[in-house]
């Protein structure tokens, strides 16, 4: 049995960093582990390779990675940070010849028929993405006989998922946790989690919160993601960090029973 193996596409928050405009010093750094590209990362489970979230980064990170095949697209939530670059499956649809499967809940397969009307035509115009949608909950569910669990939590009012994949969870895009969710968080080896700034924000755990989290799932290790330039730059947030938890950054490779694999 293969080890399950995650790889951050992006660690960024919704305008990414650098932000457009900014000179901050973060923004300005030139340390590649600040460059954050739109929250994403790629999950090597079970023989199947699964991509959570398709931002408008999402041709970028493909690209980066050298990544020709996915076995499905599961989406967290319907924001444009994490949705934005689903009309580039066309890639995908042309090398494998077959629609992409797409795993979200029902609210967002509404969003995207919305955002996306030409996908979903009666009559589509050639060339249009080939997607298959599959309507999930918190409930478990399976892709090609592979177990996933979903993590449901909340981003202010919006309910989003996170997702377990054996002994790896990935939780962005959220500032509460429903106390019955931490079952699906036990005995992880590793544990994902957003954090965009210090400080209490209306929709995204803080600095504090996240380490609050952290600290009751009890994982053997813990990665920030979704970090704004709100937070220091990379060697200085990851200095004041408790043991066990480090800033994300993207093209980290983490795996069960592992810490980091380093690609930079």
């Amino acid at each position: 049995m293969s080890k399950t193996k995650l790889t951050f596409l992006g660690t960024g928050t919704s305008q990414g960093v650098p932000m457009i405009g900014c000179g901050c010093e973060v923004c300005r750094s030139a340390d590649a582990r600040d460059k954050r590209l739109r929250a994403s990362v790629l999950v090597e489970y079970e023989g199947q390779t699964i991509l959570v979230d398709a931002g408008p980064d999402f041709r970028q990170q493909m690209l980066r990675e050298n990544i020709s095949h996915l076995d499905a697209i599961l989406l967290t939530h319907n924001h444009k940070d994490h949705t934005g670059g689903l009309d580039d499956i066309r890639a995908f649809n042309y090398l494998e010849k077959k629609a992409t499967e797409i795993y979200c809940e029902k609210y967002v397969e509404d969003s995207l028929r919305m955002e996306y009307s030409y996908a979903f035509a009666e009559n589509k115009y050639p060339g249009a993405p080939e997607w298959r949608v599959h309507t999930i909950d918190e409930k478990p569910f399976e892709i090609n006989g592979v177990k996933i669990i979903p993590i449901r939590g909340r981003h202010y009012k919006l309910p989003v998922l996170g997702f377990r994949f054996g002994n790896i969870a990935y939780c962005t895009d959220m500032n509460h946790i429903a106390e019955e969710e931490f079952e699906k968080l036990k005995g992880l080896d590793h544990f994902v989690i957003n954090c965009v700034r210090r400080g209490r924000h209306i929709s995204h755990f803080s600095l504090e919160g996240a380490l609050a989290v952290a600290e009751k799932v009890g994982a053997g290790h813990t990665w920030l993601t979704h970090l704004s330039h709100q937070l220091p730059v990379y060697t200085e947030l990851a200095a004041e960090l408790p043991e066990g938890v480090l800033p994300a950054y993207d093209g980290l490779v983490i795996e069960e029973e592992k810490g980091l694999c380093p690609r930079r």
